[in-house]
């Protein structure tokens, strides 16, 4: 089947999107569309530059008989901030506040498209880095945690407090609760990270960061490299944070139960431009 080429742009800039940090041959596209390599190599200029313009991301090319391009996710920097800042309005809505001064985030964890948007933010802000494996713990962050191993590319694994008889042998530690104060078990399979991986942590939610810590210490166990900490909320007044270089979207300043406020704004996100 020949197709057109306002056919060839829509299919090949879908099939990037959906691929994310995978090196794709010109032979596979030119024998996908039955064109030849010239005209696929314009088409995808074409995309590259529609891509930078709008902040989608870029497309890297590699020489060589083995090469091809690979999408790089990017995010257009404007609506970026434009979200956050939606969000930061959706949290600080009074609704949210539950008893002992806990957040209501489970509507927002469970949305598609604010997960898919978060992952997409996070993801763009470590797709130049080397990251093998995202690693996050047994909680409502999973979802994100996958939402961002798509737009990079790569595999998750699931640290958990108890072991699965469906995991097989585990690695295990003791760790400090920054918020308890309290001694608690993480543990991870033996199976589901290589010695050597680079790895980003990712989590919803970090008060002083002993979950995180935990496992960060986990990945000594297993030596791992920490390529990043992300989290979509941090808590800034948390005592003696345990985690002090890491990525957050939404910074969570305080919480006043008897005036029923909540006070949010941006996270560090942009603090390095």
């Amino acid at each position: 089947m020949k197709f057109r080429r306002s056919e060839r742009l829509v299919d090949m800039t879908n099939y990037l999107l959906e691929h994310p940090g995978q090196l794709v041959s010109l032979t596979f596209f030119a024998e996908r569309y039955s064109s030849a390599k010239s005209s696929i190599s314009e088409d995808l200029t074409i995309i590259k530059e529609t891509f930078e313009q709008r902040g989608i991301g870029s497309l890297n090319t590699v020489p060589g008989a083995a090469g091809g391009v690979k999408y790089i996710v990017n995010v257009n920097r404007g609506e970026a901030k434009g979200f956050i800042d939606e969000l930061c309005r959706v949290i600080a809505s009074p609704e949210r506040l539950l008893p002992g001064g806990y957040l209501y985030m489970t509507d927002i964890l469970g949305d598609p498209q604010t997960v898919n948007t978060v992952g997409r933010i996070i993801a763009a802000a470590y797709a130049k880095k080397r990251v093998d494996v995202i690693m996050t713990m047994a909680t409502k962050g999973i979802p994100l945690a996958y939402s961002v191993a798509h737009y990079l590319n790569v595999p998750v694994v699931i640290a958990r407090r108890d072991n699965k008889v469906t995991e097989g042998s585990t690695v295990s530690i003791n760790y400090v609760s920054g918020s308890l104060k309290r001694i608690q078990t993480m543990v991870l399979s033996k199976r589901s990270l290589a010695e050597g991986s680079n790895v980003l942590i990712v989590d919803d939610f970090m008060k002083a960061g002993g979950t995180v810590n935990g496992m960060v210490s986990l990945l000594e166990e297993f030596k791992a490299t920490l390529a990043g900490i992300a989290v979509l909320v941090e808590s800034e007044k948390a005592d003696e944070r345990l985690v002090d270089d890491y990525t957050s979207l939404i910074k969570l300043s305080g919480v006043d139960e008897k005036d029923k406020s909540i006070n949010v704004a941006q996270g560090n996100y942009f603090a390095a431009e």
